[in-house]
């Protein structure tokens, strides 16, 4: 079975843009729990637009499901990971001007220093994640470096999901598809867990969760954008109920 974890950023968000004390994602995070989830992740920016220092550390305490810290690899954030210890570390790219994660890190081309960042997470007992494109110097690069997890980018297919088809019929949707297919075969070959995420939403999941192989999801903006209508829980449950769908398809 496909594993959830469910990204809460965006309950911050809401609650940054008052700077007060609610939502809280910590009360966002057991409710997705209550609707099925299997893990949690947080984006702690440099910029903490959203997630702040004390939003980790109270889910790092009160969770009881897997916490997943997406990160950028600066040696503060690195230090944060060490201290709070979440289950896994992911590694991404981050500008300050983006709306968004907008691309896969490049591995490739900062291999010496993602190697150390990598040592010191794991000698702290922590899982190290990298989130890059369905790229094949990429996934190759993560693997000599320590990586134990690989989370391929999978925006390219949700764009061609919604601007070229809007159904798994469509070529431009099976190309992109075939793309993280191939990336997640690969990773596996290379001995490490093949995870997606970016842009999934109840639409374009499904085509996801069925691929060969696949550990995890990590969604986040779909869900709390239906859980404003729903609520968390149910939003979360729904998901689940789609994923689990597309394994017994």
């Amino acid at each position: 079975m496909v594993q959830l974890g469910v990204n809460i950023d965006h309950v911050a968000t809401i609650r940054q843009a008052r700077r007060t004390y609610e939502p809280d994602p910590v009360w966002a995070a057991v409710e997705a729990q209550l609707g099925g989830a299997d893990g949690i992740t947080v984006h702690l920016r440099e910029d903490r637009r959203h997630i702040q220092d004390q939003d980790v550390s109270r889910l790092s305490d009160l969770v009881h499901i897997k916490l997943n810290l997406e990160m950028a690899a600066t040696p503060e954030m690195v230090e944060i990971a060490c201290n709070t210890a979440p289950q896994m570390a992911m590694l991404v790219p981050e500008g300050r001007a983006e709306i968004t994660t907008e691309g896969g890190l490049d591995v490739l081309s900062d291999r010496s220093r993602l190697a150390e960042v990598i040592k010191r997470l794991a000698g702290a007992g922590i899982t190290t994640s990298v989130f890059i494109d369905a790229q094949e110097d990429q996934i190759k690069a993560a693997a000599d470096i320590g990586a134990r997890v690989c989370e391929v980018h999978t925006g390219p297919y949700a764009a061609a999901f919604h601007d070229r088809g809007r159904g798994a019929e469509s070529s431009a949707v099976r190309a992109e598809l075939e793309k993280v297919a191939r990336a997640g075969a690969l990773i596996h070959s290379l001995g490490m867990s093949f995870n997606a995420g970016h842009a999934l939403n109840y639409a374009n999941v499904g085509a996801v969760a069925a691929l060969k192989g696949l550990s995890e999801l990590h969604i986040g903006h779909s869900i709390v954008s239906r859980a404003m209508f729903l609520g968390i829980r149910e939003a979360v449950s729904e998901m689940k109920q789609v994923i689990l769908r597309s394994q017994l398809d």
